[in-house]
């Protein structure tokens, strides 16, 4: 009976002994010495510099769910984009003296994402493409340049993707911005976004006889070869 009872102890303090051994462990407070920290979830993006000073917000929009953002120093001569949380592209039309304001971000949704951004400039606008394409966006590279002061975004080709739509002085053997050349009828070329030009429309006397002007809308049909 002694055997028994001394194995039936020694038993129940195994037991009682893995009990401990296999329980969880109670959670850590975060602010106790030597606790785990705590991300925090609402920490602020990284300034980004226009040139000599911090970026402000001056547009944004959202395109494919994707925020599209619009930055410029206080006097708009310096700006960069900000597409997602962290794809930062300086902008090429910074060089060429646009001032960027509060209407300069544009973006179309499509089968493929499309964003301008433009400003004036001395003589007329200038304008930069971005594109995204699977899920990556990039800037084309190549400026736009309107010494009428209008460049657009429109689904000119009707494909589900906007076209660019410069409008111009067409002045051939007059120099861009002098005053013959503003004298000059204008019309509007239209440029798709992989291809690059696809056609013009006719002249007009002014660039306020364009359908929609500011915001140019055309069709193909309003489309014939380049003078």
């Amino acid at each position: 009976m002694l055997f028994t009872a001394l194995l039936a102890v020694v038993v129940t303090a195994g037991v009682i002994v893995a009990v401990f051994l296999l329980r969880p462990d109670a959670p850590v407070p975060a602010d106790a010495p030597g606790g785990l920290s705590v991300p925090d979830s609402g920490s602020a993006l990284p300034a980004v510099n226009c040139g000599q000073s911090v970026c402000r917000e001056i547009g944004a929009m959202t395109v494919g769910g994707m925020p599209v953002v619009l930055l410029a120093d206080e006097t708009g001569k310096q700006g960069v984009v900000r597409i997602g949380s962290d794809t930062v592209f300086p902008l090429m039309v910074n060089d060429m003296g646009v001032t960027l304001k509060g209407d300069s971000l544009r973006c179309v949704d499509g089968a493929t994402q499309v964003c301008l951004v433009r400003g004036d400039t001395g003589g007329g606008s200038a304008g930069e493409l971005f594109v995204a394409r699977g899920g990556i966006w990039r800037d084309t590279g190549k400026p736009y340049f309107s010494d009428a002061g209008t460049i657009a975004l429109n689904d000119v080709t009707a494909d589900g993707i906007a076209d660019v739509i410069v409008v111009r002085h067409e002045c051939p053997g007059a120099q861009t911005g002098s005053a013959r050349c503003q004298a000059a009828p204008v019309l509007a070329e239209v440029y798709d976004v992989a291809r690059g030009s696809v056609g013009c429309t006719r002249r007009y006397t002014a660039p306020s006889e364009l359908k929609g002007w500011p915001e140019v809308r055309l069709t193909r049909a309003d489309l014939r070869a380049c003078p």
